[in-house]
Order: C-alpha cells, then sequence, then structure tokens
C-alpha cells in the first residue's frame, strides 16, 4: 500500500517557489514550522518586492539593510523619505504595490514663492522637512504629476492631497475648489470643500452669495459629489483628487486643486503634499 504524501515532505525551495505564487499576506498566515522557514526565504520576498527595490534602496535618504528580503519588504511598507527628502516611498502590506508621497516642495503651487502669500517652515507632525503654509491669497492653485512608470503595472490608484487647516483658517470653504486627474486625454473633475466640519446653515448662505459660481463650476464638473477632507491615520487631512488604473505602459498623471482667484481671501492651509496609493 502506497505511503501517503505530504505537502511539508516537499523540499523547502520547492514550498518557497510554491508560497512566493501567494501574496505577502498570505506568507505571513505559515502555521507549520517548515512552511515559516519556507515562507521567510529570500526566494519567496524577492517575488514580493518590487523589480526596482535596490533603486529605492539607493535613493532612501537613510541607509536600508537588504541582506534580508523580509526584513527590507517590512520596512519599505513603512514611509521611507526618498529623493533627498523630497518624495516619500511604501509598500502595501497585502498587496506589495508602490506608494508615493509627493512633498510640497515637488509640487507646483501659485505664489509660493512669494512670502506675502506662502511661507516654508517645519512641521514636526510632517515626514519631510518643510510643509507649505498658506498666509494670504486670492489664488488658490496647486498643481502635481507622477509617471505610471514608476508605479506597479495594471493597479487601480488613488491620489489624495495631504492638509491640515489651522485655527483660524479663512476663506477656504466659501465656494468648493475644483479637483482634477488627467492620464492622457481622459480627465475626471470634481469638487471639494477645504473645512473639517459641514455646517449646513453656512454653506446654505455661501450659495446664495456665490450662486453664479457655483452654477458655472457645476457645468464644468463631471462628478457633481461634493467631497470633503477626511482624517487619516497619521493625523492630517486628505481629500482623494480622483483614481486612475496604471496599465502596462507609461503614462503622466496630471493632478490638481484649484480654486479661481477674484472671489475670497484665504489663508490658514498647510499642504504636505499629495499621496498615490492603490485602492483595495
Amino acid at each position: 500500500m502506497a505511503s501517503k504524501l505530504s505537502f511539508s515532505m516537499l523540499p523547502e525551495d520547492c514550498i518557497s517557489n510554491i508560497i512566493s505564487f501567494t501574496s505577502p499576506a498570505d506568507a505571513c498566515k505559515a502555521v507549520s514550522s517548515t512552511f515559516t522557514l519556507a515562507a521567510k526565504s529570500d526566494l519567496v520576498w524577492d517575488k514580493f518586492l518590487p523589480s526596482d527595490y535596490l533603486d529605492i534602496v539607493h535613493r532612501s535618504v537613510i541607509p536600508l539593510d537588504s541582506s534580508s528580503r523580509r526584513k527590507l519588504f517590512f520596512r519599505l511598507s513603512h514611509s521611507t523619505i526618498i529623493d533627498g527628502g523630497t518624495k516619500s516611498f511604501s509598500l502595501d502590506k497585502l498587496s506589495g504595490k508602490k506608494s508615493y508621497i509627493i512633498s510640497a516642495r515637488e509640487l507646483s503651487i501659485f505664489g509660493s514663492n512669494d512670502p506675502t502669500c506662502w511661507t516654508w517652515k517645519p512641521n514636526h507632525e510632517s515626514r519631510f522637512l518643510e510643509v507649505a503654509e498658506l498666509k494670504t491669497t486670492f489664488d488658490l492653485k496647486l498643481h502635481g504629476s507622477i509617471n505610471t512608470e514608476i508605479l506597479s503595472q495594471n493597479t487601480k490608484y488613488g491620489a489624495y492631497i495631504i492638509i491640515k487647516l489651522l485655527n483660524g483658517a479663512y476663506g477656504l470653504d466659501a465656494i468648493p475648489s475644483e479637483l482634477s486627474i488627467k492620464v492622457g486625454d481622459h480627465e475626471v473633475t470634481s469638487t471639494a470643500y477645504l473645512r473639517n466640519n459641514f455646517d449646513s446653515k453656512r454653506i446654505q448662505m455661501l450659495h446664495l452669495l456665490y450662486s453664479n459660481r457655483l452654477e458655472m463650476l457645476k457645468k464644468k464638473v463631471v462628478l457633481g459629489e461634493e467631497r470633503a477632507p477626511q482624517e487619516r491615520k497619521d493625523g492630517w487631512l486628505e481629500i482623494e483628487l480622483g483614481e486612475f488604473y496604471s496599465g502596462d505602459r507609461n503614462e503622466e498623471v496630471k493632478l490638481s486643486l484649484v480654486e479661481a482667484k477674484g472671489h475670497q481671501l484665504k489663508g490658514g492651509l498647510v499642504v504636505e503634499g499629495i499621496e498615490v496609493r492603490p485602492k483595495h
């Protein structure tokens, strides 16, 4: 009578190869000593790390130990500052997909070089050395971009502007800002109010004051749903600019938040950057 074959009787490298076709989350669920050992091997985590991980290691502001692929994966699953402090990189723990945060210094912010409009200063809650703080302006325009070639292929991504609203912030929620995300010839727009809380009576009054401007926005905006900042785990606020699919070819993704000139003086906005991360 033939003896039963057990999966654990396979060679360790064979088990490792099989596990490498799963996901980082699955590899962490090993239940036996044989599977645990195989799941920790470099063969497995080489597959979960992006193909350009050594480039990320070299671009890191602080030295990263790449001797253990598993340890490196989990180090990169936390925010890693790269490119001289202008970007942050991370991997999704569940899927291994790539995320980036583009710092405010890497964005195009209208008037950011005018010290009467914007000031650059450190913020102990930011991952970057400095953030952009709006002192006062009539013309709020923020633009950024990222190429899909540095992202994970064939992945649905969301783009989010990371902000704070200071005590005493003013003029930012008088009318909604226009949000835009454009890939190639395809553009999706929406609107967002830059405020912490929703005051229905106040907004109704502002709608009356700016009814003509709002009607113009409705005609321009494809997605009529107005968005509001959402609190992040890191204590900042974020507004989703939109989503896109990375595909398997290189395309430029253009991102923007704009509130046009001549309607309301505003101030008290702090911009940390724009995050592009995979959507589950």
